[in-house]
Order: C-alpha cells, then structure tokens, then sequence
C-alpha cells in the first residue's frame, strides 16, 4: 500500500511542475510582449513625456477699452491692424531666426529706417563668419588665454573693427532681412513679437498664411491701435499708450510684472490712459505652451479666451468741448493781432458741474508762430499741472476769510483810498472809489477793501508814510480758509501729476496785501473752478472728475452695462455760514449784473443769469521765452456759474501774460467767458429738444410695434 502512495506521487509531482513552468512562460512572455510594445511602440512618445515642461507666462493681446464722452460719443477707439508675428523658443539660434527672415522677406515690405549701425555690424558678422574671425589677431586670443580680457570682450572689438567699407557690402536685401530679423530678436522667448502689425496688404497676409509650415514661430494674426477720430481734442489729458516696440516702459517695469503683465505688454503711459490702466487693459488670453526639454514648442492650448478692457464714459460733452477749444483759439487769434501781446501764447477754460463735480470741458490752447502763421497746440493739461497768480477773481475767498476772522461783517464800509506804506510804493485799487461795503468791493473789484480786511486779519495798524507791521501767522490763516476752497491744495481730478501751486516764501506785510488780492501765491485754472463751484453750490467742495462711468464692452451694441458709476464726493464744506456765503454770491451777481460790476458791460443782459468775479493780476513772465524770463505782465481771469440762484455750471477762464503794458489791456478773458456761457446753453436746449425728439421718436415706433404684434 505504502509503495503505490509512494508511485502516485511521483506521478503527480512531474505534471504539477510542467503547469508550474508553463504558467511562469506565460507570464514572462507577456512581459516581454508589453515591454517591447512600451520601447518600441510608445517608447518615443514616453520619453517626450518625460522631457515635456509646462509655461503657462504666455499671453496674447486683446483690445483696450474704449472710452466715450457723457453722449456715448466716441472720444478713443481701436482701430483693427492685421499683423504678423513671430515667437521664438529658448532654444531658436540666430542662424534658424535669420533663415526664417530671408524667407519673410521675399513675403512681405518692411521699412529699413530703424535699422542702426549696430545693427547693421552685428548682421555682418553673423553672415560673414570666416571673416569676422580674422578681426580678432593672435594677440587678441592670448589675452583672452591669459583671462586679461573676457570672451564678450572678443565681441566687441570685431564691432569696432568693422568698417564703412565693409558695412557698404551690404545690399538691399540683406537690409531688408535684417529689418525683419531686427524685429525678430527683440521678442522674448515664447512671447509672440510683432514683426509688422500696420499696413500689412491682405496679399501679405494671404501669401504668409499659406507658408507657415515653411516658418517656425511666424503666425498671422491681429492686432489694434488707438483711434481718436476727435484728432488732437483733449489728447494731452487723455494720454498715450506704448507702442509694440516699446512694450512695458522702464519706470513701471518692475511694478507690471509683478501684477503679470508681459514685457512687450503695451500699457498706459500717461494720464487717463495710465489712471486707468487696470480697467481699459482687459484681460489677456492665456495661453499654456509645451515645451521640451530644449525649449522647443510641442503644443499650445488656450487656457483662458480673454476678454476686451472695460470703456470708460466720461463727464465730458464732446460738442461743448469743441466749441471751448474754437472759441479760445479764435479769441487768442485776435487778442494777438493787438499791441503788447508779444508774450501771449496761452489761453485755459474749465467748465464744471458745481453740485457733482462733473467736468463738462477742460482746455487748455498754446499759439505759436509757424511760418508766419499761428498755430495750436493742444495743452488742456495746463489747466491742472500750471499755475498763475489770478489776480481780484480769488477776492471772494478773502472777503469770506474776512468774515470768519471777524476782520469784517456783512455790510462793512471802508474807504477806498490809496495805502502809503513807508517803504513801499502807493498800495491802490484802479480808481479810487471812497466809502464802499463788502458788496460794492466785489462788484467794482476795490484792492483796498482787501488790503485793509488784511491787516485787521493781520493785527495791523495802518497809519500814513509809517511802516506796517502785520502778525506773520496771518499768511498761515488767510492759506487756511483759502484751502477749503481748493486754491493753493491739490483738487482730487482722478488723473495723475496734479500741481498744488506755489507759496510765496517771504512774510513781509506787503506780500499779506498782495496774497488778499491774488497777487502772491499761484493757482492752476482748475482750482479756481472749484473755487467758485464751491462760492457757487453754498460751500461745498466737490472733487473734480474726468470718469463718470465704466462699462463693459459690447462689441454689438456698442455700450454695454454700467459696472461701476463714480459718485459724487464732497472733500470739505467751508467753515463760513450760509448767510455769508450767499452774501458773496449777491456779490458776484453784481460783478456780471450790478451797474458798475466790472462785467456787466457783457452779462449783464444775459438770460441765464449769470454770476462771476474777473482778475487782473501784475506778473512776471516765466514761460518757455527765456529772453522773456522775468518781464512784467498782465495775467487775466474770469471766474463764474449760472444760473445765479441754481447753478449748474460753474467756470474759469485763464489768460497768462495776456499783456505787458496795462494801457493796452483787452477783453479776451471776458469775451472767452461770454462766449462759452453763450454756447453751453444754446446746446442745452438744442440737446433737450433732440431728447424731446427722440423720445417721441420711440413712443411712435413702440406704439407702431405693438399695433403690428396685435
């Protein structure tokens, strides 16, 4: 029994084994089978796989917002360009960029007119090899060998030994592959870089497109460029985007890319464009590139499409702005054509909305001589970065000092009558006019109300042919309260490099005298709008602003929904009461309607009512005539609002240097203020029955809609 156990087991045993065996043969021939599969089948596609890099940095221009007047009148556009550019890998030589360049070249006509003489050696070398080599001498190399100088500087001795002669070997069509070429290596590795985005033909284009399999990293697509179809109007306040070629400008470098821009990313350089930047820059599209190991792009996808900047709808009224810029270039136009206005070459206007702080226009004129005619340039920007002594239209802020300080009460009199000051010439207004009360001082413009509501503010003591002696603090008292208006302080416009003015620096009396009547420190002619917008709204102080809207885009429609409106903002309300506030405003209305307001000769017939205060201020000229530098002129201004019990608009007018000699004084300042107050309210109701218009306009194509759905 035990033998036949013994015999069965030895038979059992060997087949076990065999399916052991088989079983193990099977499993290894199926690991080869996959092994083989995996080296042979999918063996490059892994080790790509294993070398592939992801950059996700990469990203494409969309176009900028636009920005609209308060119309919806378009103030800056885009234009569509066609372009064609080029994206180079980190790894692209300069001989695979030349190649590509040779055969652009044959495709498309780009301008040689940037190349320089760099470029030019640098060129030379790279298609003369051989002979740059034999430039650099035996002695060259062993300084290099003895590390007296460095490999870089091999370089540059072959640029300084490359001659006239040989740089003139170059033809015009090596001139013409190296305006491409030149485009080409300005880009950033996996940035796309415009090779040519203005008029590109559509030949060109079609003829590119055909060939982009022979042109590694040339792509067509588009691009844009800003359109002002208003020409020069407010360009210098709108400012300036930087070009293709420019890309991030060097000051913001640092500051952009930290927020993800690229650094051929064209931005806002200045102004509103610059204000604004995060708003009209829209979002980028993204793309991610796969890259290998050496850098060579293996496949791009879109991880975000973008989307175009946001538009900006301004307070701004395009047509009122026109009318501003025609009336100040005309008036300057004649003002010139009289004695004693050599020094003449600018004129500024702000209009304002005195209840928000809405800019209705802001312009700014320089006149120059062309070829024996005159010529304008826009300088609206002048009308918050430059600053003028403004002469008797700031003495409405001084009677309203007065009136805080106690100095004087509504309804003071005091004698106009020359000041004679030890020392000092005759301090005196125009004509001498005797016993006059705040009223009268504003309507006739008296210096000496000023002056001597001055010294009581001061603590002086005024005494004929004796010295005057005044409390130094009263300069701090008198910027104080003229502050609160927004002269001497910067107003708040949401644009960049606003000036503050300047601040006389010496505390004698006199200069007290002369700070009371607009003589001393400076103001820019947008302070002085919100100066008397503040006189005009009953104290209140109001920011000026450019942006009344922003939107997003509809490229339908045209303007899309409203995404943020900016709000009123009130900085400060003047110390002073109502009733004295509304004492200046009776002022002001008899400087434009009074019988001896100094202009109600032009105002005092008008409809809407108007109220004001001009100036005349005795200045040095200090413009770009250096041999002009220091003559004594005349600055002329023209404050004001309307209608007088409920305005809404408020004004100032500014004329520098208008003359140099008081007898030959002129009316511009007044005839600029006539002639826009004239013009704002003629368009007012020419808008106001376009509005009647349309409205009914659309009642009659709804009723004739519902009558067709019925």
């Amino acid at each position: 029994m035990e033998d036949m156990n013994k015999k069965t087991y030895k038979k059992i045993m060997p087949i076990r084994l065999h399916l052991l065996f088989l079983f193990a043969f099977i499993i290894f021939t199926g690991v080869i089978i996959r092994l083989g599969i995996v080296q042979i089948v999918y063996g490059q596609d892994y080790t790509n796989e294993v070398e592939k890099q992801e950059d996700v940095d990469v990203s494409n221009s969309v176009p900028r917002g636009k920005i609209y007047d308060r119309n919806f009148n378009t103030m800056v556009g885009n234009s569509p360009l066609n372009a064609i550019t080029y994206t180079r890998s980190a790894s692209t030589t300069q001989e695979e960029r030349l190649e590509v360049a040779k055969k652009l070249s044959k495709m498309i006509k780009l301008g040689t007119d940037k190349i320089t003489e760099r470029d030019k050696k640098d060129y030379w070398i790279l298609t003369n090899s051989e002979k740059a080599k034999s430039l650099i001498t035996s002695e060259d190399r062993q300084k290099l060998e003895d590390g007296k100088i460095a490999e870089e500087d091999l370089y540059q001795l072959q640029l300084e030994r490359i001659t006239e002669e040989k740089l003139s070997e170059l033809t015009d069509e090596d001139l013409k592959v190296l305006a491409i070429k030149r485009q080409m290596d300005q880009g950033y590795p996996l940035n796309p870089q415009f090779i040519k985005n203005k008029d590109v033909t559509t030949e060109e284009l079609a003829y590119v497109s055909e060939h982009l399999d022979e042109l590694p990293g040339v792509n067509v697509t588009k691009d844009w460029d800003r359109e002002y179809p208003n020409k020069d109007l407010l360009r210098s306040l709108l400012g300036q985007v930087s070009k293709t070629n420019e890309g991030l400008p060097q000051s913001l470098l640092d500051h952009y890319l930290s927020l993800g821009y690229s650094r051929n990313d064209r931005v806002g350089k200045s102004y509103l464009e610059l204000q604004y930047e995060n708003v009209l820059q829209g979002q980028k599209e993204k793309i991610k590139n796969v890259t290998d190991r050496s850098g060579n792009v293996v496949d791009s996808q879109v991880i975000n499409q973008g989307k175009a900047g946001k538009d900006l709808i301004l307070t701004i009224d395009i047509d009122m702005q026109k009318e501003v810029e025609a009336i100040i270039e005309d008036e300057l136009r004649k003002a010139k054509q009289k004695p004693g206005t050599a020094l003449l070459d600018r004129a500024f206007v702000v209009m304002t909305d005195p209840k928000n702080g809405d800019l209705i226009s802001i312009a700014g004129k320089q006149v120059k001589n062309k070829n024996g005619k005159l010529a304008f340039d826009d300088y609206a920007l002048g009308a918050m970065t430059s600053s003028y002594a403004m002469g008797s239209s700031v003495k409405g802020a001084t009677v309203l000092t007065g009136y805080e300080t106690g100095a004087i009460q509504p309804g003071t009199i005091q004698t106009d009558e020359p000041l004679y000051i030890k020392g000092s010439p005759p301090k005196k207004s125009v004509t001498t006019m005797g016993p006059v009360n705040d009223l009268t001082a504003l309507m006739r413009s008296s210096n000496v109300y000023m002056f001597k509501t001055a010294i009581e503010i001061g603590n002086g003591t005024y005494k004929r042919s004796e010295p005057l002696s005044i409390d130094p603090k009263a300069f701090n008292t008198f910027r104080y309260y003229f502050n609160q208006f927004g002269l001497g302080v910067k107003t708040g416009i949401d644009l960049p490099n606003e000036a503050a003015g300047l601040k006389g620096a010496k505390t004698d009396p006199g200069f007290l005298l002369d700070l009371s009547i607009g003589q001393y420190d400076t103001y820019t002619p947008l302070q002085m709008a919100q100066y008397v917008s503040t006189i005009a709204n009953g104290g209140y102080r109001m920011q000026p602003h450019l942006v009344k809207e922003i939107r997003e885009p509809n490229p339908d429609k045209g303007i899309g929904s409203v995404i943020d409106s900016v709000d009123p903002k009130t900085l400060n309300r003047i110390d002073m009461s109502d009733s004295e506030i509304k004492r200046v405003q009776q002022g002001f209305k008899l400087v434009m309607q009074g019988p001896n307001g100094t202009a109600s000769s032009q105002f005092s017939s008008k409809s809407y009512n108007p109220a004001g205060k001009t100036g005349t201020a005795q200045a040095f000229y200090d413009g770009p005539n250096k041999d002009k530098f220091l003559t004594p002129t005349y600055n002329t201004t023209l404050v004001g609002y309307a209608p007088a019990d409920n305005p809404e608009v408020a004004f100032s007018v500014v004329v520098p240097w208008a003359y140099e000699d008081y007898s030959d004084k002129h009316s511009i300042t007044n005839n600029i203020g006539e002639r826009i107050l004239d013009k704002y309210f003629e368009l007012k109701s020419k808008q106001s029955k376009e509005n009647t218009a349309n409205k009914n306009l659309d009642k009659i194509e709804d009723e004739a809609n519902t009558q067709l759905n019925e």
